[in-house]
């Protein structure tokens, strides 16, 4: 199959037929002209003469020359020559196209290897970042928490849970970045920023002071 096969891979007396015949389209032989003996092409083209004989055979198969016992090979037909010398560039072009495409889908693979395993680091690095970075998280305070009345230092709450107050939000009203004397109250949303886990730890910290304090 063509498509198979590499350019360079053309038979050797394949090569040597286009060649003559591409002398013919020239005109560098004429129709009717004498070409030289097998032998005398075989030297020019340093091959055997079986190569020239199987070259001269597939020429006279497409009507370019006729081989006459006694007589030699002369040139026959010149838009035979042309037309085949035209069909080989085709042929060599094909194939040629044939390979580049082939290399492209190799690199294509390749490539698409590399991306995956990019891809797989960026997933990996991305997940490990979403554990890492802090976030932002509120709780409720209900009347019944132990919390109320306390102040956040007199709680240590940054040291008990991993996690710090950005705000207080009260009655609608949010009041930003509270002092550690300031204190808690009934029904107060506390607006905090932590680490993973730290979640847990204030929650507990809400419902359990005392247990909490002693850990």
């Amino acid at each position: 199959m063509v498509g198979n096969r590499d350019i360079h891979e053309f038979a050797r007396y394949e090569q040597i037929a286009v060649d003559i015949a591409a002398k013919i389209a020239r005109n560098e032989y004429a129709v009717g002209d004498k070409l030289y003996g097998r032998s005398v092409l075989a030297g020019q083209y340093n091959v055997s003469p079986e190569t020239i004989r199987r070259a001269v055979a597939l020429l006279q198969s497409m009507r370019i020359v006729q081989v006459e016992a006694g007589r030699g090979i002369s040139v026959t037909n010149q838009q035979k020559a042309l037309d085949y010398v035209e069909n080989f560039n085709q042929r060599k072009g094909l194939m040629i196209a044939q390979q580049e495409f082939a290399e492209l889908l190799t690199k294509r693979r390749a490539l698409d290897e590399e991306i995956e395993q990019q891809i797989k680091k960026i997933l990996s690095y991305t997940s490990r970042m979403i554990n890492l970075l802090p976030r932002v998280d509120d709780i409720f305070v209900s009347a019944e928490s132990p919390l109320v009345g306390k102040s956040l230092g007199e709680i240590d709450f940054r040291n008990k849970t991993g996690a710090t107050v950005l705000a207080i939000e009260r009655n609608g009203e949010e009041y930003l970045a509270p002092s550690p004397d300031d204190r808690i109250e009934a029904n107060d949303i506390l607006i905090y920023v932590g680490a993973e886990g730290c979640k847990t730890r204030v929650e507990k910290l809400l419902t359990c002071l005392k247990e909490a304090e002693d850990q």
